[in-house]
């Protein structure tokens, strides 16, 4: 390919150049109609990224009109950096979860480092101070050594930028399955605060106004990053590390406070990260909201390298940058604000009133578009959808039943199972303390942060079972959303809303698109049920591995809940031996899916629990009124491995017992995934009012101090382990797995 300065419009369209950046025949047929010529390679450039499924949504728009976004207390919905709920007392609470899924397949420190400085530059360019990270992960079988070294190499990669940057990572969720050997998912989530009057818009309003570079140089790392992020992954992707951007959490620590003092000046129009597209995205899209133009002079551009194409500034996804809207004669106040950070604050460029998009280099205009052609009118995709044949094979099986004899030794493979086993090994890398307002640590159902003056907490979350939505995208798609929600609610909070991370296969395959229509739809209906809008979130598709082999559809649900006070904060774990257990919702044979399925047959078939949404919103309603009336001393949820599972996981924390009595079908009780359950501790003091609160409550026994798990059917032992031999078996799985040289 000759140099880009040598290439010519003709070339781009007679070579079919545009076909490497990213676009098809008939999308360079429309910008040809767009602009009244063709596009130089700069322009090309431009519209590649923009009209890229990671920056455009061509083809999840119509699914994404489906969610609920709007409520009484959303104070900013999906459309700009991050979404907003007010939590009262005129703060806010402002949050967002971005994949970084590709990159991190070919580069995986940088690559999960990234994400998370990425997804903080979208909260606290609304204005919002973060205060905390979490994140959802998904990686193959740790058996298979390059699953093993992504596995550690991301972790460290979050670890090593989060730790840096002074913002704690209180939670998240790992899980490993073999359809995600070849194409790991990194899902990075942030949380702020903030105050009503701080919040700020990626907007460039006011003709004249004049646009200011703020951060770090450009350099020739991540260019046609959003590209990448839009296709499958291959033989080829090792070539396209120069694709993975390089991080600096020293200079976004400093880019956070310095964004955060100059929200509070009067000359401050707007303000937007360079994510996505970079250069590119910020400003065609802050222009585009407005309604305005901008021309912009790329000689001024920090550089970090030498002799630059148009081209390269414009596509580079170089960290830590924003881009500033400032009023017109006051951008030295501007400047002077951010050197108090040694950070460099250049003009750029001006608003105008053209609403097209120039670019001017060396003296020359390279670039001269309609600002909304790049940012509003790309193409939307109606894919067409097909229902998979092994949907309708797993719909026609008879329900499936594991033959379980040994209900002990069941138990503990299931706790090394390491979707299921203590991610201590993960989370210990992470600083969670940082700021001093971690109250729950990762571990307990959600991570809870106080806020600061006030006596509120936050509770919050990720959450998605791909294994069920993978059987059934609807149901599966219902059940991701409760399940966040649940475990809000067993922290003691109300659930506010959700932020989500789309990642699926490519939506050009039928069956892949009607997984995603079907998955959104189910959330979606959960959503409207649980009164959870959703505010923000991200898509990425084309995760798929050398041979098209799609990972699990899995829609990542990071919820976000308010405790009222303080004092209703819950954890998971029970507190002294006496208590009263109790189990909430009835159980029934539901394996499809299920942990245990997975453990005995090597793979998963069949139905995926049911949900009857009305009754999930009751229960967890009367939880919480049940907790926030102090009736209840511990709450964890009921998900993978069933009730065995969440009981040995409660004991763990203050190694003590129980004594427990069950009925029926013991394989039922004790492993089955049913939906809608939670298992809690109560004093029994407090057993006829929380009775009295909660219709779907039954004891099936006690806390004891004796460290001994026990489970009889009637008055015949038949589950009987020492708490600490239980929870060294799920505190070592991993490790032992990580060190394992097989």
């Amino acid at each position: 390919m000759p140099s880009t300065l040598e290439i010519s419009p003709e070339q781009i369209e007679q070579q079919r150049l545009y076909r490497e950046m990213g676009l098809s025949d008939e999308e360079f047929k429309s910008i040809t109609k767009i602009l009244g010529r063709r596009p130089n390679h700069t322009e090309t450039g431009l519209f590649s990224v923009m009209w890229s499924e990671h920056c455009s949504y061509k083809n999840s728009k119509p699914l994404l009109k489906k969610f609920p976004t709007e409520g009484p207390h959303v104070l900013q919905g999906p459309g700009e950096g991050a979404g907003i709920i007010d939590i009262g007392d005129d703060q806010a609470v402002v949050f967002k979860i971005e994949s970084h899924n590709h990159p991190s397949a070919v580069e995986p420190y940088q690559g999960a480092a990234t994400g998370v400085g990425g997804i903080l530059r979208d909260v606290f360019s609304m204005g919002a101070r973060p205060i905390a990270l979490l994140n959802s992960l998904r990686f193959g079988s740790l058996k298979h050594p390059r699953v093993k070294f992504l596995f550690e190499e991301v972790v460290n990669g979050i670890a090593g930028y989060g730790n840096c940057v002074g913002v704690p990572t209180v939670g998240g969720e790992v899980q490993f399955d073999d359809a995600y050997n070849g194409n790991p998912l990194v899902n990075a989530m942030c949380v702020g605060l903030i105050d009503h009057k701080d919040i700020q818009k990626g907007i460039a309003a006011g003709i004249g106004n004049t646009v200011m570079y703020v951060g770090a140089k450009t350099g020739r790392d991540g260019i046609h990053g959003a590209t990448f992020a839009s296709e499958e992954l291959s033989e080829e992707s090792e070539e396209k590390r120069p694709s993975v951007q390089v991080g600096d959490p020293f200079m976004e620590k400093l880019l956070i406070e310095a964004c955060l003092d100059v929200i509070q000046h009067d000359a401050l129009v707007g303000i937007q990260d360079m994510g996505a597209a970079g250069l590119t995205s910020s400003a065609s899209e802050m222009a585009s909201k407005a309604g305005t133009g901008m021309t912009m002079n790329l000689d001024l551009i920090p550089q970090r390298e030498l002799n630059m194409t148009p081209y390269e500034m414009m596509l580079s996804e170089s960290q830590e940058r924003m881009l500033l809207v400032v009023e017109k004669g006051r951008e030295e106040e501007i400047a002077q604000v951010f050197k108090k950070y040694d950070l460099e604050a250049v003009s750029v460029g001006e608003v105008t009133d053209t609403k097209r998009f120039r670019l001017m280099h060396k003296g020359e205009k390279v670039a001269d578009v309609p600002v909304d052609s790049l940012a509003e009118d790309a193409p939307v995709y109606h894919q067409p959808w097909r229902v998979p044949a092994y949907y309708k094979e797993f719909q026609a099986m008879d329900n499936y039943i594991p033959d379980v004899s040994d209900y002990r030794k069941t138990l503990l493979d299931l706790l090394k199972q390491p979707t299921i086993a203590s991610k201590e090994w993960v989370y210990d890398q992470y600083d969670s303390m940082v700021q001093t307002n971690t109250v729950v640590r990762p571990g307990s159902d959600s991570a809870v942060l106080r806020v600061r003056g006030t006596d509120k907490a936050l509770a919050m979350t990720t959450d998605c079972n791909s294994r069920y939505i993978y059987l059934d995208p609807e149901t599966g798609g219902k059940i991701a959303v409760a399940e966040a929600a649940r475990n809000i609610v067993c922290s003691g909070g109300r659930p506010l809303g959700l932020t989500d991370g789309l990642n699926f296969g490519s939506p050009e395959n039928p069956e892949i698109f009607w997984q995603m229509e079907k998955s959104v739809e189910g959330m979606s209906s959960a959503c409207t049920e649980l009164g959870t809008p959703v505010i923000s979130g991200n898509v990425s598709l084309y995760n798929e591995s050398f041979g098209g082999q799609a990972i699990y559809p899995t829609p990542i649900v990071g919820m976000v809940g308010l405790i009222e006070e303080t004092k209703h904060i819950t954890q998971s774990h029970m507190k002294q031996a006496g208590d009263l257990i109790y189990i909430i919702g009835e159980t029934y044979p539901e394996f499809g899916g299920s942990e245990l399925q997975g453990m005995l047959e090597g793979k998963h078939f069949g139905k995926a629990p049911r949900i009857d949404l009305d009754i999930e919103a009751s229960r967890q309603k009367q939880l919480l009124n049940a907790i926030q009336s102090g009736f209840v001393a511990s709450a964890h949820d009921l998900s993978e491995g069933g009730l065995a599972v969440a009981l040995a996981e409660s004991l763990f924390e203050n190694e003590l017992g129980c004594d427990v009595a069950l009925e029926g079908d013991l394989t039922t009780a004790l492993f089955s995934e049913t939906q809608s359950r939670f298992i809690v501790s109560v004093n029994p003091e407090h057993q006829e009012a929380f009775e009295g609160e909660v219709k779907d409550a039954r004891c099936i026994g006690t806390v004891t101090d004796d460290g001994v798990l026990r489970v009889k059917s009637g008055e015949q032992p038949v589950l009987e382990e020492q708490t600490t031999t239980l929870k060294d078996t799920w505190k070592g799985a991993i490790p032992c797995l990580v060190k394992s040289k097989v």
